[in-house]
């Protein structure tokens, strides 16, 4: 048994649970932990331009590479900067270690300089959260934390340290098993709800797989695409379940909800049965709840059994993990084809192909520019967007055919989260190309991360959708606000000179011509680049399901909003 500083404590025990790599912003409460970093040399911190920025980070280095993500920051406002990012991270479920310190333990509760009540604050937004008092609380406590935020349903779990508990000495004493009452995940289905999911499949007609992030999330993609075929079932996607199947597979039929295929909407309204994996049964992928297809009978698998039955009813709602529950469904079930129904899909995809076609014309188009970096970098590279039209695009055209090709913000649709997150997947997948697809608005939000990007040497290339709006606020109100513009327009700075003053590769493209010299010109460079795209100024994102419709009132162009 070692006698060290709770600092030390920290340290060890984020080796313990494998962390090497925290994106982190020092503060006066923290100074005792950064104190000992140099004698740890095993973890590198990184340092952030924002909290915000530290927190998106390591959410794109855990979506990147599927391990425990780690954000760091000091007391008060360095504490509440991380919250947008927690909340992010319990939103999709992504496994993140939030450490923030906090005022001696003498002055809580007393309105100290920089004291906030982080644990009350982030309360609804984590996993779980602990405020530690004594130092010899801190190995048991990491111990906990990275089992809760990595089993079950992942999630953000954090921990608050006071100043003077840093500075303590303890006994480090790391523990030999982890049992926390009340928490037991279930990986394995209950074998009678498998038996009757398995009865359903056998007598469905014209069954319909939704893969979501748990797919990705539970590394589950092979059993997805054994179970589809071998049961001839098609699959369609949320937004963070692309990559979970190849989109040339015969089987896969892209993206369904708000800016879904049409194909995929309407064969979601068509299906007697929907087998649906690893998702929340959101309202932005099935639209109106009430009338999603009240034919169809519903399986739904999914770990955390909070999710069962919250917005849809379901016949067969198993708790397990997405990967296990697939083969044993798949040992159940016999061989079958649903050739009609195959066929009655791929003629739907057939006559509506224009519905997602890259617009025609000269026009610089971000449709157009997404699909080329998408041609230039195939299934290998990373692929990080923010939230908006370009989000939009870059899920219905840059062919997200591998499981963590795609890192983008799905539950809570957070502006700004493109460049730190990239800046994390870099980190974590050093040996692949990570393409940022920014948006003008987000990309000013969380830009000052382009200097971590030049301190780590990440050669990260971003590409900006720069239209000089805010792209799918303004395509609202044009579409059901009467064409009434208010704070949408947006005046920009000059991107390729921001860029330069980072000291970073810049280039400014205006031209269809243009776009693969510039993307091959990125690539020959081996630090971070910025293209300013100068994109169309009001292009809209089709199809389209407005607010508050049903998927079968899928829209694939202006005129039929009021026809």
């Amino acid at each position: 048994m070692t006698t060290m500083t709770g600092a030390d404590i920290v340290l060890e025990s984020l080796k313990k649970i494998g962390i090497d790599t925290v994106f982190g912003y020092p503060g006066g409460v923290v100074l005792p932990l950064y104190d000992r970093l140099p004698h740890h040399p095993e973890i590198h911190h990184i340092l952030a331009r924002h909290e915000q920025g530290a927190g998106h980070a390591a959410e794109g280095y855990a979506k990147a590479s599927g391990k425990l993500g780690c954000a760091l920051a000091t007391s008060g406002p360095g504490a509440t900067n991380l919250v947008t990012a927690i909340t992010d991270a319990m939103m999709d479920s992504i496994p993140v270690l939030f450490i923030t310190g906090n005022v001696g333990r003498n002055l809580l509760g007393r309105d100290g300089f920089q004291e906030a009540d982080i644990t009350g604050i982030t309360m609804p937004i984590t996993k779980h959260n602990y405020l530690v008092m004594r130092p010899e609380d801190l190995a048991p406590t990491f111990a906990e934390a990275a089992h809760i935020a990595t089993t079950g349903r992942p999630g953000p779990v954090h921990i608050d340290i006071p100043k003077d508990v840093f500075i303590e000495q303890a006994d480090f004493e790391w523990p030999t098993e982890i049992s926390i009452r009340g928490y037991r995940p279930s990986s394995r289905g209950n074998p009678a709800q498998v038996k009757r999911a398995a009865q359903l499949i056998r007598r469905a007609e014209r069954p319909i797989i939704f893969a979501g992030h748990g797919i990705i999330q539970g590394n589950a993609s092979e059993e997805l695409i054994e179970f589809a075929e071998k049961t001839g079932t098609p699959v369609v996607n949320t937004l963070l379940g692309l990559g979970s199947i190849p989109q040339d597979h015969a089987l896969s039929y892209g993206m369904l909800g708000m800016h879904g295929s049409y194909w995929a909407n309407h064969a979601t309204s068509a299906a007697d049965l929907i087998i649906a994996l690893g998702m929340r049964m959101d309202d932005r992928a099935l639209g109106r709840f009430d009338d999603l297809n009240p034919n169809a009978q519903i399986i739904h698998v999914d770990i955390d059994p909070a999710e069962h039955n919250k917005n849809l009813e379901a016949a067969v709602p198993i708790v397990g993990d997405v990967r296990e529950v697939l083969t044993q469904l798949s040992e159940e079930l016999e061989s079958s084809t649903h050739v009609e129904w195959i066929r009655w899909i791929d003629d739907l995809r057939r006559d509506n192909a224009e519905s997602y076609a890259l617009p025609s014309g000269s026009d610089l188009t971000t449709q157009f520019a997404e699909s080329r970096i998408a041609e230039s970098i195939g299934s290998d590279g990373v692929i990080v967007t923010g939230v908006g039209q370009h989000q939009m695009w870059a899920a219905q055209h840059m062919n997200i055919s591998r499981p963590r090709q795609l890192i983008t913000s799905g539950g809570l649709g957070t502006m700004g989260f493109e460049v730190p997150a990239a800046l994390g997947a870099a980190v974590a997948q050093p040996d692949r190309i990570v393409w940022a697809i920014c948006g003008d608005g987000g990309f000013q939000m969380t830009n000052q991360e382009i200097a971590t990007m030049v301190d780590e040497r990440l050669p990260v290339k971003m590409a900006i959708m720069n239209n000089g709006f805010l792209g799918m606020v303004r395509q609202w109100q044009e579409l059901f606000y009467d064409n009434n513009y208010v704070s949408v327009a947006m005046s920009q700075p000059d991107f390729v000179k921001l860029a330069e003053a980072y000291g970073i590769k810049a280039m400014r493209v205006t031209e269809q011509s243009e776009v693969d010299d510039a993307i091959a010109e990125a690539h020959a460079h081996d630090g971070p680049v910025l293209i300013d795209f100068q994109v169309k100024a009001e292009g809209n994102v089709w199809p389209m399901v407005p607010a508050g419709a049903a998927l079968n009132e899928t829209i694939q162009h202006a005129g039929e909003i009021n026809a």
